[in-house]
């Protein structure tokens, strides 16, 4: 059963008979998993429900995800043709994806390119290791906090690889502020968002552009945005 307040929170950016663009809150699965918390999909499937008064079981498609911590934009599709074309834009790197991030520490370059060979552990970690499969970001730092030696980054994904912005960076001593997993045993908040999302409407083929800010606590609040 979904949460009732859970749902009456949920922040959608846009909907039609096709595809929902929806805001995913921090700490909420984006599917069910093996601990029965609640999840993404199925809040998204209960308001689509009970808003258009649909009975028996809402399609609702899972296009993509983003980890348990990490917040922002997700689309989802409304109808089996929608999703099918959009998976299709997904495996063909056709959705743009922006992120944001606060880091530890400061780039040598302003801008640039990560490249690596990533592999997912059996235990669920992912490492760069010779045997992996190529992983490539674009990365454009906007801010810098010298005092508390954290820079505030904008990451474009090229390839959609398993914690691949968190190891990434944490490879280069530049662990995402708040990683419990890969950084300084930091128990504060993965500050990390998925800000910014672009992709061709499955079927009137529209460029559509979504992007948020990131709720204004934790890391965030030391720069302007």
């Amino acid at each position: 059963m979904v949460d009732g307040k859970a749902m009456s929170k949920l922040n959608v950016l846009y909907e039609d008979n096709h595809v929902i663009v929806v805001e995913k809150p921090i700490n909420v699965l984006s599917q069910g998993d093996s601990t029965g918390d609640l999840d993404l999909l199925n809040i998204v499937k209960q308001y689509v429900k009970e808003k258009y008064h649909k009975p028996g079981n809402v399609y609702i498609g899972l296009v993509h995800r983003l980890d348990r911590p990490v917040g922002g934009i997700m689309v989802f599709a409304r109808s089996s043709k929608a999703a099918s074309r959009l998976n299709k834009q997904q495996l063909e790197h056709e959705f743009e994806k922006k992120y944001l991030a606060v880091i530890n520490g400061i780039m040598d370059n302003e801008n640039g390119k990560l490249i690596d060979k990533l592999e997912k552990c059996s235990d669920g970690k992912t490492i760069v290791s010779k045997k992996g499969k190529e992983s490539i970001l674009k990365y454009q730092v906007l801010q810098v906090n010298k005092k508390t030696n954290h820079s505030l980054v904008e990451i474009e994904l090229e390839t959609g690889r398993h914690h691949q912005i968190r190891v990434q960076f944490a490879s280069r001593g530049l662990s995402l502020c708040g990683d419990q997993r890969y950084g300084n045993y930091d128990k504060t908040q993965l500050a990390l968002f998925a800000y910014k999302l672009a992709f061709v409407h499955p079927v009137t083929k529209e460029k559509m552009v979504f992007q948020i800010k990131p709720p204004m606590v934790g890391y965030w609040t030391e720069f302007t945005m």
